[in-house]
C-alpha cells in the first residue's frame, strides 16, 4: 500500500474511533459504525441482536431482542425472536464463531425468516458474536444485498464488530441455554 494511502487510512480508523469514543449514546455510537459499514459493506441492513434469554425460557431456546437497527422501519428496535438449536445457533452461541453465509441458498437454510430478507434483496450475511468470555450476549449482523464478501471486507465486520461491542450491555438476568452437550454435526454454510 503506498505511503499516502497509509497515512489516509490511519487517519480516518483514527478519527472513527476517536467520534466512536465521545458518543453521548449507544444509539449515536452505532450510527457511526452504520455509517462505516456502509464504507465497508455497501447496501443492505446492520442490526445488533442482544441475547435476553432467561431462567424463564425454555431451555431449548434463545431469545433475541434486536437492540439496533439501520432499517427500524422495516426491523424495528426492541423487535423479538426466538431461535432454537441448529447449526446457525451453534456457531455464534456455542462455539463463539463468526458466521458467514453467502448466497440466497444458504441464507434460506440459516433463516427461518428468510422470506423477508429475499424482499429486500439480501443474499448474504456475517454475524458476529459478540463475547464476555464465553457467553455470546449478543451478535452483530451484516446482511448485504450481493452472494458473496470479499476477505477484506469480512474483516472489516468484525472489527467494526469489537468497536461497537463496548456500547451494547449484556442484558440483565441472562442465563445460558444451551451447553456444550448440546453440539451437533459441524456447521455446514
Amino acid at each position: 500500500m503506498p505511503a499516502a494511502t497509509a497515512s489516509t487510512l490511519t487517519a480516518l480508523v483514527a478519527n472513527f474511533l476517536d467520534v466512536l469514543a465521545e458518543a453521548p449514546s449507544a444509539d449515536a455510537a452505532l450510527r457511526q459504525v452504520d455509517l462505516v459499514r456502509r464504507v465497508i459493506a455497501g447496501g443492505g441492513i446492520f442490526s445488533i441482536q442482544q441475547n435476553v434469554t432467561t431462567e424463564c425460557d425454555p431451555a431449548d431456546e434463545i431469545r433475541l431482542c434486536r437492540f439496533y437497527s439501520s432499517e427500524g422501519g422495516r426491523y424495528p428496535v426492541n423487535g423479538t425472536k426466538r431461535k432454537t438449536l441448529t447449526p446457525w445457533t451453534e456457531c455464534i452461541f456455542l462455539r463463539g464463531r463468526v458466521f458467514v453465509g453467502e448466497g440466497k441458498e444458504a441464507l434460506a437454510r440459516h433463516f427461518d425468516d428468510f422470506e423477508d430478507m429475499r424482499i429486500h434483496g439480501l443474499q448474504s450475511v456475517v454475524n458476529v458474536p459478540l463475547l464476555q468470555g464465553g457467553l455470546c450476549y449478543a451478535t452483530f449482523n451484516v446482511f448485504g444485498t450481493r452472494p458473496q464478501w470479499l476477505p477484506h471486507e469480512i474483516l472489516g465486520i468484525r472489527l467494526l464488530a469489537l468497536a461497537a461491542a463496548r456500547w451494547v450491555p449484556a442484558a440483565p438476568g441472562l442465563a445460558y441455554r444451551f451447553t456444550a452437550a448440546s453440539l451437533t454435526s459441524p456447521l455446514e454454510a
